[in-house]
């Protein structure tokens, strides 16, 4: 079953996606030393979200295929779901004056950042994708912002002025030094430096009193603010490898943590990764990988461990008709599914191109990719394909959900939200936060002041610029 006249007709094509060239490179600024002589990260497109303007330069539709609660007529309210405010419930759809973007599923009506048109829509909220079973369709579309923006010109933390890696050693050693730790002292340091200059005041630290940092913050800390520190001063690179080995280690495997690495990060971070995972843990990522999932999960994984995505950023509007074709013809055109299919077509497509397919798929299946993906697969393969497909529409938004499931219902998953918040605080966790307050009408911030309590509350609420 599918939403009322949804996909929506008469709207011109997807034209201003980002044009080739404007990929930006990783790392920001330095190079990052590794525990072991592992070789710096190079270059590598990160496609991200602008923070202003919407729609994103080069014309493209303005984001937004999916209704909001109650956009469709006569649609009943999910207890507790958030709505637009000042939209009137059972405002139907219909193409805009002008016919410009998607059809006019209800906007918010003073959504803007930076001056940019009113026009990003709230995606509903509904953690996991999911959508309560009264609404046609099974679930809503995720929002899309397709746009390219600087490397790491949207992160919450950025290099420190007038740096000095000594007195910052110094800072931290008197912190730790004699009876009881100063962690006011060490929150203010290490919220405000960037990676690279973490990595500096650890040889700096080494330098000036011949101890290892790491080692004396371990026994001045416990618990999640230690977790929380040390993330906050491993290479990114490092800490992505030595996340994925945490995850396969022991009895059990966190499967999770496989696909939120594996599936989000670009060709140049993912073969860094492979390396560093091989020369820190002396052991074979791919292997690890076929010994601990199976299937086709293992084989989308396997497929992504590989870093061979197209990162072109130009689009081929004919493939992406047909691959939307054949990917309808792998699954709801027949019965049974042909996993192949969207395990080559998925792995293998730039994100900008996987957009178009989505697209087109909606207009010739009059159903979005994303509910096919649910109505053809279940588990992690499941998920690991819906992960694919929602960064190409929106990894802010990705990780926002992500966020919001770890803090959500009793307990806390404090991995998830420390490597979140770590990974991202450098990159787009400005993109997260507008995201998460848009998806669930509540501040990040907010939710983790809720959710964590005394220094590692203080330390996570400095890093996402609380």
């Amino acid at each position: 079953m599918s939403y009322p006249g949804y996909p929506p007709t008469g709207y011109p094509p997807f034209p201003g996606y980002p044009p080739a060239g404007q990929e930006s490179s990783f790392p920001p600024s330095g190079q990052y030393p590794y525990p072991s002589g592992f070789p710096p990260m190079g270059g590598g497109a990160y496609p991200q979200v602008p923070s202003s303007g919407y729609p994103g330069a080069g014309g493209y539709p303005v984001p937004g295929g999916y209704p909001a609660p109650g956009g469709y007529p006569g649609a009943p309210q999910p207890g507790g779901a958030p709505s637009y405010p000042g939209v009137p419930p059972g405002q139907g759809f219909g193409v805009p004056p002008g016919g410009a973007g998607f059809s006019g599923y209800p906007q918010p009506p003073s959504q803007s950042y930076g001056g940019g048109p009113a026009q990003v829509p709230l995606p509903g909220g509904f953690p996991g994708g999911q959508m309560p079973s009264q609404y046609p369709g099974g679930q809503p579309t995720y929002p899309s912002q397709p746009a390219t923006v600087t490397q790491g010109t949207h992160g919450t933390i950025r290099p420190a002025a007038n740096f000095d890696a000594m007195r910052d050693a110094e800072i931290l050693r008197k912190a730790m030094k004699g009876f009881g730790t100063d962690e006011q002292a060490i929150v203010d340091v290490v919220a405000n430096r960037s990676n690279d200059q973490r990595q500096k005041i650890k040889a700096a630290f080494k330098t000036s009193y011949g101890k290892d940092l790491i080692k004396d913050l371990k026994s001045e800390l416990s618990g999640n603010m230690e977790e929380l520190i040390l993330a906050l001063f491993m290479p990114p690179t490092y800490y992505d490898a030595w996340s994925l080995r945490k995850a396969m280690q022991g009895a059990g495997t966190q499967e999770r943590v496989l696909i939120e690495i594996l599936c989000t990060r670009t060709n140049q971070e993912i073969r860094e990764i492979v390396r560093c995972y091989e020369s820190e843990f002396g052991r074979d990522l791919e292997k690890d990988i076929r010994s601990d999932t199976s299937g086709h999960f293992e084989r989308l994984l396997v497929s992504m461990c590989q870093g061979n995505r197209d990162e072109n950023q130009s689009i081929n509007h004919q493939m992406a008709q047909e691959d939307a074709q054949r990917l309808y013809q792998a699954g709801e055109g027949r019965l049974g599914t042909d996993e192949s299919c969207f395990n080559m077509i998925l792995a293998t497509r730039s994100f900008p191109q996987l957009r178009a397919t989505m697209e087109a798929y909606s207009r010739m299946a009059n159903r979005d990719l994303l509910s096919s993906v649910s109505r053809e697969f279940s588990g992690y393969v499941e998920s690991g394909l819906k992960t694919i497909l929602q960064c190409a529409l929106n990894r802010p938004a990705f990780f926002a959900e992500r966020l919001y499931c770890a803090m959500k219902g009793a307990g806390t998953d404090d991995s998830t939200l420390v490597r979140i918040v770590v990974t991202r605080s450098e990159i787009d966790l400005v993109q997260i936060k507008q995201m998460f307050s848009q998806m669930y009408q509540k501040t990040l911030g907010t939710m983790i002041a809720g959710d964590t309590s005394g220094d590692y509350r203080r330390l996570l609420l400095a890093i996402v610029g609380q």
